[in-house]
């Protein structure tokens, strides 16, 4: 085990340099590592693992159209597989989020993991820049992971998130149909409502979500590699954008395409900026849901103790039995983080100066971040408060029965000017409308029954 102070010297093209003599990175990425002391924070572990799938289909690509030797393309690779499987992968890719803007530290931190590994196991002289790197450049590379790693968190992890949330709330939303509430606007009393009405809004807004991410899939599987330095293709195979979708498809089971235009795809993120935008929307779903829940559980005693959310863990230092909404609470904090990555992304996107944008580290940083925030942040919801949640029903009725509002249905009978005077008496009195209804209109207990009855005033159709 070698020491923090043992070095080896590396070379690149512009000298030599010393770095740690057990790193598999070299020259370049020591110098990313000397140059950018602005965060302590590493790209994520999602686009590592997405860069190094995309060297991967990359030689296979340069292998089948014979512009790399098939014993170096074997040998790549089986590095990115042996790399892929190592749990300590991170270490070797030390180099920080906000770099240069292109991220050439991290294409070549990958280029020369790569490759050094890649010699170890071969014996062969593999060169990050002529082998691995071999018609690309770190303008289309960088691009094409962005899109890679945004992928493959849609299938694997976002997508799969947001239909359980869905599936949970409408299971909830089937056990809870037969419970009336008060239902409110502007935090006031308003006309009664199933719960099982209120959350199938909560619902439709996350069915709404997964349609517009999977409408999206097609544009962030379509990618820039074989646009190279500027989009002209320079130094790539005609052919090598192509190969290179198959096999990366193949790899993946994700069905990625060429671009149309190399130009768009390296110059600008706008397919990122859009993304964002839609996990940005997302978040806002997610942030009515959780503060919905925690309006509803709030009290038990001076709230509106409408439900019970799980008891997960003390609520306060001081205040024994205290219980709070910590997932909800957890919820709205991540959906503010998401809405502030995507303020990021869409100042990165406006930085697409002629042939290149150049904040494409955090774009990708603040991307994959919300991705996994959003999907964490459902699966939480689903399992850890709604799908646990007790519904309070004599707090919900002793509501129902005292709220004048309900003396709207009484409107088409008496008039809006009557109503009005029996709801302003029933508030001022604290009683229960149908009392106050019954004094001062012509209309019978029975006829009053039958016309002020919550779970009918919530169904035309009853």
């Amino acid at each position: 085990m070698n020491t923090p102070t043992e070095t080896r010297i590396e070379k690149d093209s512009m000298g030599e340099l010393a770095v740690p003599a057990d790193a598999l990175y070299g020259a370049q990425t020591q110098r990313a590592v000397n140059n950018f002391p602005m965060s302590d924070q590493a790209m994520p572990e999602a686009f590592i693992r997405s860069l190094i799938t995309v060297k991967k289909a990359a030689a296979q690509a340069n292998v089948s159209l014979g512009t790399l030797n098939q014993d170096i393309g074997h040998a790549i690779g089986k590095a990115c597989d042996q790399l892929l499987s190592d749990k300590q992968l991170m270490v070797h890719f030390p180099v920080d989020v906000f770099q240069t803007g292109s991220g050439t530290s991290t294409n070549m931190n990958a280029n020369e993991v790569i490759a050094n590994l890649a010699s170890q196991q071969s014996g062969k002289a593999i060169h990050p820049n002529d082998h691995v790197n071999y018609g690309q450049s770190s303008n289309d590379i960088i691009p094409t992971t962005i899109h890679v790693s945004a992928a493959i968190a849609l299938k694997q992890e976002l997508l799969p998130a947001l239909s359980h949330l869905y599936s949970v709330i409408g299971r909830k939303a089937s056990e809870v149909k037969d419970v009336c509430k008060t239902g409110r606007t502007h935090l006031m009393d308003a006309m009664p409502v199933r719960m099982e009405q209120s959350l199938s809004g909560w619902q439709a807004q996350i069915c709404q979500q997964i349609k517009t991410l999977n409408a999206h899939q097609p544009a962030i599987q379509t990618l820039a590699l074989g646009g190279t330095a500027v989009g002209t293709g320079i130094n790539a195979h005609p052919d090598f954008s192509f190969s290179f979708n198959q096999a990366l498809t193949e790899l993946t089971g994700i069905p990625f395409q060429p671009a149309d235009n190399f130009f768009a795809l390296i110059a600008s993120q706008d397919t990122a900026v859009t993304l964002s935008g839609l996990l940005k929307s997302t978040a806002v779903s997610l942030m009515k849901i959780a503060n919905d829940l925690r309006w509803m559980n709030s009290g038990p005693l001076a709230g509106l103790g409408e439900i019970a959310l799980p008891a997960l863990q003390p609520g306060s230092s001081i205040m024994p039995g205290k219980v709070n909404p910590v997932i909800p609470e957890a919820v709205t904090m991540a959906a503010a983080q998401v809405m502030g990555n995507d303020t990021a992304i869409t100042v990165g996107g406006q930085s697409g100066n002629f042939e290149l944008n150049v904040m494409l580290p955090m774009i990708a940083n603040n991307l994959l971040n919300s991705c996994t925030l959003i999907a964490n942040s459902a699966s939480l919801l689903a399992d850890s408060a709604i799908s646990g949640f007790e519904v309070l029903n004599d707090n919900l009725e002793a509501a129902l029965d005292k709220n004048p509002i309900l003396v709207t249905a009484l409107n088409p009978i008496i008039g809006y000017n009557k109503a009005a005077e029996i709801a302003k008496q029933a508030y001022k009195d604290k009683r229960p409308i149908i009392d106050v209804a019954d004094e001062m209109t012509d209309l019978s207990r029975a006829e009053l029954t039958k016309l002020l009855d919550p779970r009918k005033l919530t169904d035309n159709t009853l």
